[in-house]
């Protein structure tokens, strides 16, 4: 909802006619205080979420990218090989600075009226991107890699872990792991992530850490193992089921569908109401996954005012 205001807010569309490049948008402080202000002050929502990408902290390890119109981001020089993964080196903070200046500003700007939201890519999720060069629904590169060269995705997905621990804020996005079975989720995503957790939890034990897989209904159980505080349903897990499988001791995030939006503003009170009733305690509503292109501004506002 709040990190995908360019499909429902005409006042982000508008700024990025004026700052085409979305990296740009994403990597300048003042631009990326604006942009994830802009759904705080309209709906004032209990979180803002920083403008960012899970991508952003690549370049500052050793892996450039862009970001094309149509075809998304862009790896030129794709990892699959030892002599290619040597390229890769520590992270460098002092690169992403634009964030922790961001996220400390966004604090100062909402006080104590909102909490303030970060994200990352999990080490799979964000090898896809590595290894493929691009954004690709198929992963048979990377998916052959864990047969052909998995020493390589091991050096890489380990690499990742660090770097994305020492970048890391509050929610960690495994949006391809859904994309894996679960016996290959649990031996090529999951210990990178509960590596990540650990360590985290170590350093920063009074953060609290949410867990997205997208496609995600048969690795609940497996993800509550990972040791983060708050699990993210997408909206095909019903949200009554996905509380009976976790349990009580774990928070839950979502998962109304988006396409409810589009209903009659009185069906998507029912579905609201359903899905708090069915989450019980904590539980932090949300979407099962982004916001549609050309959602209804007016269906926003009913959601946040239900």
């Amino acid at each position: 909802m709040m990190r995908q205001a360019g499909r429902y807010m005409t006042v982000y569309r508008k700024l990025a006619e004026k700052y085409p490049s979305f990296r740009v948008r994403s990597e300048t402080v003042d631009l990326i205080v604006e942009i994830s202000l802009q759904p705080w002050k309209a709906f004032r929502p209990d979180a803002v979420m920083i403008f960012s990408d899970i991508r952003t902290p690549l370049p500052a390890f050793g892996v450039p990218f862009d970001v094309e119109d149509v075809k998304g981001p862009i790896i030129t020089s794709p990892i699959r090989s030892e002599e290619r993964l040597k390229a890769l080196h520590p992270i460098e903070l002092d690169k992403v600075h634009f964030v922790g200046e961001s996220l400390r500003i966004l604090r100062n700007e909402v006080g104590s009226g909102a909490a303030v939201l970060g994200f990352v890519g999990a080490p799979w999720t964000i090898a896809t991107y590595i290894v493929e060069g691009c954004t690709i629904h198929t992963y048979t590169t990377i998916k052959g890699m864990c047969h052909t060269a998995p020493h390589v995705l091991k050096g890489l997905l380990c690499h990742l872990t660090q770097a994305v621990t020492d970048y890391i804020v509050f929610q960690i996005f495994d949006s391809w792991g859904g994309q894996l079975t679960l016996d290959m989720w649990e031996k090529w995503s999951k210990p990178y992530i509960t590596e990540m957790v650990s360590k985290v939890k170590k350093a920063c034990p009074q953060i609290p850490l949410v867990l997205y897989v997208n496609g995600n209904g048969g690795l609940l159980e497996h993800m509550k193992g990972t040791g983060v505080d708050v699990i993210g349903l997408d909206w095909t897990v019903d949200m009554e089921d996905g509380r009976r499988r976790l349990g009580d001791g774990i928070g839950l995030q979502g998962n109304v569908d988006p396409a409810f939006l589009f209903s009659p503003l009185p069906a998507l009170t029912d579905e609201i109401q359903r899905v708090v009733r069915c989450a019980g305690h904590r539980h932090i509503l949300n979407f099962g996954l982004g916001v549609l292109v050309g959602t209804p501004k007016e269906a926003v506002a009913q959601f946040f005012d239900d």
